[in-house]
């Protein structure tokens, strides 16, 4: 019987993703394992496997590189032994469906042309592109001229690296991918490659700004255009303002405990060429600690059910070049200090350079999100959907403060808790957020859980 390949989703709001490249060749025979394709969504580049078996079926008109195709779109087969096509064998998506397969094959028969078959998309192209198709020889079944054919003849493959969106974006801009600078793996030109060396060449063909006074009210204004990263993100932030009762809880602890146990930590852990943990991770494993105690704000809405995660998976909002990423550190509430160091040095590290999988953006039960280090004392964060309840942390500040009657200075922090009012009451979030101060105010006990 024959397997059909769809677009996967490989986030709970992902739509749409972009197609990478195919990791196997028409007629190739697949094993459960095997990496069929690539998909690159906003955030990162998956590699897809199958769990079937058969012979590789690519349609003629299969996306290629570059292509933005719908969740749930049909790729390919995979075929057994002598298996013929399924009744309808075209490429389509959930609100395009492909056209009936005798039309399509009427539309496309040799017998109604002269020269080689070709499909309708590849002709298209090839007139963009001004490529004479009809010297061409067709890599589709039966021969059949396809829109991969007439690419590879008007641009001879590039010995540069590069990603297939990378190739794409270059080419719009105009970019000469040789004089980009990879930062991918194996020397591997990205799309944030691409765009960095677009937003330089702006940069430097762009006039001086003049100061704000000789501008007069309303004559200029400069209009940037919406990232798919950029909409995806809005998206997100306006469901999750519309979906949940979000109400935030604030309060100031003081650290100086805190900062004195990480100071310690550098002391003891950085002549031995060990990894320090950051106060990132410090702060991580203290709310694991804390929501094992309170297990409602490690918690999931789901309309008739509340699901309470026995596991403790946090995400760390990260400032990365595309925009907001939220790789997840998993089971903290299992995990060493040194170990939550460890992983969240790796994830940090790849969401810079784009390469998160799309497993690690997904799953989270709780998330953290500090600013401290842009200076800010406190904000309103917002919940990432499904979790139920996000933590902002501020910077850590020397202040005066009063301690047994008397002023002295301490290190103070904010803290910051969004939570879903559907999910918990606002004396349940707040009996949290006290834990979490109290632990920040006496660390080093809680890092032994």
């Amino acid at each position: 019987m024959a397997y059909t390949i769809l677009m996967p989703r490989l986030g709970w709001t992902m739509e749409e993703g972009i197609f990478g490249s195919w990791l196997k060749a028409d007629g190739d025979r697949i094993v459960p394992g095997d990496l069929l394709f690539t998909v690159e969504s906003d955030k990162a580049t998956q590699e897809v496997e199958t769990f079937e078996a058969g012979i590789l079926h690519i349609p003629p008109d299969a996306p290629v590189s570059g292509d933005v195709v719908a969740v749930g779109a049909v790729l390919a087969y995979l075929l057994q032994d002598e298996e013929p096509l399924p009744a309808s064998s075209g490429v389509s998506s959930p609100a395009q469906p492909a056209q009936p397969l005798p039309e399509r094959q009427r539309e496309v028969a040799p017998a109604t042309r002269r020269g080689p078959a070709i499909s309708p998309r590849a002709r298209r192209v090839a007139g963009e592109l001004k490529v004479d198709w009809q010297v061409l020889r067709g890599s589709g079944s039966s021969g059949r001229i396809v829109e991969r054919d007439v690419r590879a003849a008007f641009s001879p493959p590039s010995p540069l690296r590069a990603t297939p969106v990378a190739q794409r974006v270059a080419q719009q801009a105009g970019l000469d991918l040789a004089s980009i600078s990879p930062t991918g793996p194996g020397a591997r030109v990205q799309r944030s490659d691409v765009e960095a060396a677009l937003r330089s060449q702006q940069a430097e063909q762009q006039p001086p700004q003049r100061p704000a006074s000789e501008l007069e009210a309303g004559a200029e204004h400069e209009a940037i255009p919406v990232s798919r990263v950029r909409r995806l993100i809005a998206q997100r932030m306006l469901g999750s303002a519309q979906e949940t009762a979000a109400v935030t809880l604030t309060t100031e602890a003081d650290a100086t405990a805190f900062v004195l146990l990480r100071d310690q930590l550098r002391a003891a852990l950085a002549p031995r060429g060990r990894l320090v943990p950051a106060y990132n991770d410090l702060l991580i494993k203290l709310v694991a600690v804390a929501l094992q105690q309170h297990p409602v704000l490690n918690a999931t809405w789901q309309e008739q059910t509340i699901l309470l995660w026995r596991e403790v998976h946090i995400g760390l909002a990260v400032d990365a070049p595309d925009g907001l990423v939220v790789p997840v550190v998993r089971d903290v509430h299992s995990r060493s200090v040194g170990q939550i160091a460890a992983a969240t040095s790796d994830l940090i590290a790849r969401a810079q350079a784009r390469q998160l999988q799309g497993e690690e953006l997904q799953g989270g039960t709780f998330t953290v999100t500090n600013l401290g280090m842009f200076g800010i004392d406190a904000f309103t964060p917002i919940i990432n959907l499904p979790q139920s309840a996000i933590l902002g942390v501020g910077r850590i500040a020397a202040r005066p403060a009063v301690v047994d009657d008397q002023i002295v200075p301490r290190k103070l922090m904010a803290l910051s808790l969004t939570f879903d009012h559907r999910v918990a009451d606002g004396a349940v979030a707040a009996r949290f957020l006290r834990t979490v101060r109290e632990f920040i105010e006496l660390p080093a006990l809680w890092m032994l859980e």
